[in-house]
């Protein structure tokens, strides 16, 4: 019992922390890109469609609902509102890690109210790669079940892990137990990194392993070193955490490598507007996540969070206009420039 207490009281750490206190760390990169301006666009801005697909669901637009919350009872109406987000505007949606429901079933309501509140929405479970390991199909399939999710998101945390003191620093099986749960699952496995980004290379590894999308996770958002560091009561792990700060692959550059190198993507990480969903998708992403400028709002309550998503739809609708893209399959055609530090490091060999 003592273990389950442990999680759901990380759970409520977290929520505090990431909602009262500076988290973000590093650059994403979306000030070095420049979507093209289209001086003539030839579209109407009234008209413009912001509705895609993703793992074959349509969505009323590509912002994504990024995981944020659940396992504790103060998190449950955080989740009831992005629920309904999601249901209003047609919106996918990502859960919390869902460790602490699956050691604790009397948790799991901070997470079946998302179903019941967003009964239409496209919902993807979230499961960590080592509980993965050491639990495999059996709790995969009850991260899903809990809320009807059509998706189930993996998420890889290791330098969350190096620095938490209930951390777990074994990574040691968790590409085989990848590989079989894509393999024998009867859902999409959507493999999510949770801040430092995912390189060419390893999005080959996951794609080979099976995965239906990545979310890459990069780096210049919200920062799980700086949270850990507000967390630690060990000024080593804190001065761990402070170091680390600085550690991963800026968003801009990890959309870059892994784009063109497999399957659908989900850009995550520093996004703060609807052109930096404009120039995710620009630049090969399918979706663009947000967590950290969604989840103030969202404890506010609804009113505040459906102003802020409205807001978020009129930047994405202009900047489509501006590019004259009638569609969201216009804007992946959009041309951009890039510069700076971004540049300069996709550009290496």
């Amino acid at each position: 019992m003592r273990k389950n207490i442990t999680t759901s009281s990380r759970k409520q750490d977290h929520l505090i922390i990431c909602s009262g206190q500076a988290v973000e760390s590093g650059y994403a990169g979306f000030d070095d890109v420049r979507l093209v301006h289209n001086a003539l666009p030839e579209c109407d801005m009234d008209r413009i469609d912001t509705r895609t697909r993703f793992l074959g669901t349509s969505l009323g637009s590509p912002l994504f609902i990024a995981a944020m919350t659940g396992g504790h009872p103060d998190t449950l109406e955080v989740n009831r509102t992005l629920a309904r987000a999601a249901e209003r505007y047609g919106l996918g949606m990502g859960v919390g890690s869902q460790r602490a429901a699956l050691e604790d079933p009397g948790l799991e309501e901070s997470f079946t109210v998302v179903r019941d509140e967003a009964p239409h929405a496209f919902l993807c479970a979230n499961l960590g790669i080592v509980q993965l390991r050491e639990h495999g199909l059996e709790w995969a399939e009850r991260a899903v079940e809990m809320i009807d999710a059509q998706a189930i998101a993996i998420h890889l945390n290791f330098l969350q892990e190096a620095i938490q003191p209930e951390g777990d620093h074994n990574a040691a099986g968790c590409l085989e137990a990848l590989q079989h749960l894509c393999r024998d699952f009867r859902y999409p496995v959507i493999v999510k990194e949770t801040g430092c980004g995912i390189s060419a290379e390893i999005a080959r590894v996951l794609w080979g392993a099976g995965a239906s999308a990545i979310d890459l996770g990069g780096w210049g958002g919200t920062s799980w070193a700086a949270v850990e560091r507000l967390r630690a009561a060990d000024p080593r792990l804190a001065s761990l955490g402070e170091l680390f700060m600085e550690w991963g692959i800026p968003s801009v550059v990890s959309v870059c490598e892994v784009s063109g190198t497999g399957g659908p993507l989900i850009a995550t990480g520093g996004l703060r507007n609807g052109i930096d969903i404009a120039k995710c998708i620009a630049l090969g992403a399918n979706l663009g996540g947000m967590a950290l400028p969604l989840l103030k709002p969202s404890m506010e309550g609804e009113e505040a969070l459906f102003e802020t998503i409205e807001l978020i739809h009129q930047q994405l609708r202009v900047a489509m206009f501006l590019t004259g893209s009638r569609t969201i399959s216009d804007l992946k055609r959009t041309r951009t420039y890039i510069t700076g530090i971004t540049r300069q490091m996709i550009e290496q060999d």
